[in-house]
């Protein structure tokens, strides 16, 4: 899997696993960033332009392009494990399909400061290289955990000591629930939203004031402004 970009490869050679090769534009002109990749100790290699499109996936590597093995998913209780005691988000996607929804909501959770995602293996998108390129290399920061029942991750969420709060139309104001403590926020996928059983399991179903015309925002939009708040909370 690569990372494509200036930024992208910057926030992948700061990782906890760097890439094994960083391929260059020979015609480049940033030579400051040029001399990071130099000083680093990653193996890199410079190349014509044609070799980096041949290899590129987004035609928008900006002449340089991360090569790294396939994304490493956790385990949900590596997520639980690393979470803090008293005051931690955890991100539950329930059926996000379109990677690049998925790489924006992985940014924002990674600058809100969420322990980790948690995503379904079915109906659902996993970590792709689109994914990875929206994300800006957050994915390189971020604890995501692919698992095969939700329900069960919810349960055990629960077991430990987590409160879970589905984001869906109908709830109670973000702004006037108590978001605070160990937090589970549930968002839902792309026109079905959060599923029934998702929301039976979960503790209170919270929902984002609505003043347009419409009556819906994008996940990846919808997800932010959650977190922002939950954040804001936990700030005081």
């Amino acid at each position: 899997m690569n990372y494509e970009g200036k930024n992208a490869v910057a926030e992948a050679m700061d990782a906890q696993n760097p890439p094994e090769k960083i391929l260059i534009d020979k015609r480049t002109t940033d030579t400051a960033f040029v001399n990071k990749i130099k000083t680093s100790g990653i193996m890199y290699q410079f190349v014509d332009r044609a070799a980096l499109d041949r290899v590129s996936k987004t035609r928008n590597h900006q002449g340089f392009i991360a090569i790294t093995s396939e994304f490493e998913y956790t385990d949900i209780d590596e997520i639980i494990k690393k979470s803090d005691e008293q005051n931690a988000i955890i991100l539950v996607l329930d059926g996000v399909e379109d990677p690049h929804n998925l790489g924006n909501i992985i940014r924002t959770a990674e600058c809100m400061g969420v322990a980790g995602i948690i995503i379904p293996k079915n109906r659902a998108t996993g970590v792709t290289e689109t994914t990875i390129r929206v994300s800006a290399g957050a994915t390189t920061h971020m604890r995501v955990a692919r698992v095969t029942n939700i329900g069960q991750a919810i349960e055990k969420l629960k077991e430990n000591r987590f409160w879970i709060f589905a984001a869906e139309a109908g709830g109670s104001s973000i702004t006037k629930s108590n978001l605070t403590g160990r937090t589970a926020i549930v968002m839902g996928g792309e026109g079905s939203g959060v599923r029934t059983l998702t929301k039976k399991l979960s503790d209170g179903i919270i929902s984002i004031p609505m003043h347009g015309k419409l009556n819906s925002l994008n996940v990846a939009s919808a997800t932010a402004m959650v977190l922002y708040e939950v954040r804001r909370q936990i700030k005081g």
